[in-house]
C-alpha cells in the first residue's frame, strides 16, 4: 500500500503562502544548551486528531501497523514522528519570531480568535472529549501557526518571486527511446516518412511505454533539454544520446499554459523556501528545541472515541486565501 503523507511539509505549507514575501535584517547568534519546549496534550492532540482522522477517512484504521519503513516502522509511529517534528519546527519558528521582534497585530490575533471560534464551535462531542481542548488551546495553536506565516513573510519579503514564462516553460512532448543509435535513426527515418503516425510507432518500439509526457524547463539535463526546447509545436528532433539511451522526440505542445503557469508558482515556493531556510537552518542549529510531553507514550490513533474533525489546518488557508 502506497502511503501519500502531508505533515512533514505542514511547516512549509503554514509559512509558503503565495503572497509576495521578504527578508528582514541579520540577528546574532547565541549558542545556547538544548531548549525543552511542550504543548499541552489538548494542544497536541488537535494536530494528532486532524491528521489522524485524515488518513483514517482514507484508509481505515488498517492504516496503523502497515510498515512504512524497511526497520519495520509502522504507519501510526512514522505519523506521530512526523506530527512531533512538525510542532518542534512550529515552536522553533515562534523562537525565531521572538528573537526578530516580529508579533501578531491586535488584527490578526482577531482574526485568529474568530478562526478559534469557528473551528471549536463545528467540533462534535466526540471531538471534544476525544481531544479535550478548549477554545482557548484552539486559539494558542492559530495563534503559533499564524505567526509561522508571518515569520516567513518578513524574512523574505525582499526575495523577488517573479518568475519568467522561459524560465517555468512546460511543454509535452511525445518520446521514442531506444537503446542504440542506429535504432534511434531508422525510428526516425520512419517518423519523419510522409503520413507517419508517430505516436502509433512510439506504442510499437518505444522502450519506455510512457510515450506523452510533460516537460519543465531544467527538470532534464542540457543533452535532452537543448534539442526539445528548440522544437516548434508538430516537429520531430533528430535522434539524440540521453542518459545512455537514444531519443526521438516529437514536440505536442511547445507551451502549456496552464502548467506552466503551476510551475511558476511552485518555482517561487521553492525560492521562497530557500531563502527562508537560510535563516531558519542557523538558528534551529544554534538554539535546538526537544518537544516534550507525556502524551507521546500514550496517545493511540486508534483509540479515537469516534472523532472525525479533519479540518484543523483547511480552514486557517481558506481564511488566508479569502
Amino acid at each position: 500500500m502506497k502511503i501519500r503523507t502531508r505533515i512533514g511539509i505542514f511547516a512549509l505549507m503554514a509559512v509558503l503562502a503565495l503572497n509576495a514575501a521578504a527578508c528582514g535584517g541579520g540577528f546574532s547568534l547565541v549558542s545556547e544548551a538544548r531548549r525543552e519546549e511542550s504543548y499541552t496534550d489538548a494542544q497536541t492532540m488537535l494536530v494528532i486528531a486532524t491528521e489522524g482522522n485524515r488518513y483514517r477517512k482514507v484508509y481505515t484504521d488498517q492504516i496503523w501497523h502497515v510498515p512504512v519503513k524497511d526497520d519495520g516502522t509502522d504507519f501510526q509511529t512514522y505519523l506521530l514522528g512526523e506530527i512531533k517534528g512538525f510542532l518542534t519546527q512550529l515552536k522553533t519558528m515562534n523562537l525565531l519570531a521572538e528573537d526578530q521582534n516580529i508579533r501578531l497585530t491586535s488584527q490578526e490575533k482577531e482574526q485568529m480568535k474568530e478562526l478559534s471560534q469557528d473551528f471549536y464551535d463545528s467540533l462534535t462531542a466526540e471531538d471534544k472529549a476525544y481531544i479535550q481542548a478548549e477554545e482557548e488551546d484552539v486559539y494558542q495553536m492559530y495563534q503559533e501557526y499564524h505567526l509561522a506565516n508571518r515569520l516567513v513573510d518578513e524574512l523574505t519579503k525582499e526575495v523577488n518571486l517573479e518568475i519568467s514564462d522561459s524560465e517555468a516553460r512546460v511543454i509535452t512532448v511525445q518520446e521514442i527511446q531506444v537503446s542504440d543509435q542506429a535504432q534511434a535513426e531508422a525510428v526516425y527515418a520512419q517518423a519523419m516518412a510522409e503520413g507517419a503516425n508517430f505516436s502509433s510507432i512510439a506504442r510499437s518500439v518505444s522502450e519506455n511505454p510512457e510515450i506523452q509526457v510533460s516537460v519543465g524547463r531544467s527538470e532534464r539535463e542540457a543533452a535532452y533539454e537543448e534539442p526539445v526546447f528548440a522544437l516548434a509545436e508538430g516537429s520531430i528532433s533528430q535522434p539524440f544520446s540521453y542518459q545512455g539511451k537514444w531519443y526521438v522526440v516529437k514536440c505536442i505542445d511547445e507551451y502549456d499554459e496552464e502548467a506552466t503557469l503551476e510551475r511558476k508558482e511552485k518555482l517561487a515556493i521553492q525560492r521562497k523556501d530557500q531563502a527562508f531556510r537560510q535563516i531558519y537552518d542557523d538558528f534551529a542549529v544554534e538554539h535546538p528545541v526537544e518537544i516534550g510531553g507525556e502524551i507521546w507514550e500514550k496517545v493511540s490513533l486508534e483509540e479515537h472515541g469516534g472523532s472525525t474533525t479533519t479540518d484543523f489546518f483547511e480552514r486557517y488557508q481558506e481564511l488566508m486565501e479569502q
